[in-house]
């Protein structure tokens, strides 16, 4: 069983949250985590190309946020990167719970441990349904 639709919902309005209460480099790192994996077109249509100009000032090797971009970052953007990043790549946004778990001035919110259970949750899940997938097809080479 997949986590629900709400819950897949709520991630991203409970990351924008725990960044919002976060210290500028832990919102640094945040953003970092979840920018890695998007590319160019995800970058330039996500919250007006906030997020494209943060990747493109340093080089599209060399991801680094600074205060002043963190400054132009609203919850709202995040919220609309975190929509966009589940969908490139759920390790990215999964990747998120090692991180608050890292950090003591993350950890210490009570919305960061409801991020970090659903993210765990859905992590787990993922594993169960991909094993189970592989036992579908050991059991139906078997048959053949």
């Amino acid at each position: 069983m997949n986590p629900t639709p709400e819950k897949e919902r709520a991630i991203p309005e409970l990351v924008a949250e725990v960044y919002e209460t976060a210290l500028p480099c832990d919102q640094g790192h945040m953003l970092e985590q979840l920018l890695r994996p998007l590319g160019v077109l995800s970058l330039v249509a996500i919250a007006d190309g906030v997020f494209a100009k943060i990747r493109f000032r340093a080089g599209w090797q060399e991801l680094n946020v600074r205060l002043e971009d963190i400054h132009n970052v609203r919850s709202t953007d995040v919220i609309a990167l975190v929509d966009h990043a589940q969908q490139v790549s759920m390790d990215a946004v999964d990747g998120l719970a090692r991180l608050v778990l890292a950090s003591p001035g993350l950890s210490g919110s009570a919305a960061a441990m409801v991020l970090v259970g659903l993210l765990l949750q859905r992590t787990r899940q993922g594993r169960e349904d991909d094993e189970a997938k592989a036992m579908g097809m050991d059991d139906r080479m078997r048959d053949s």
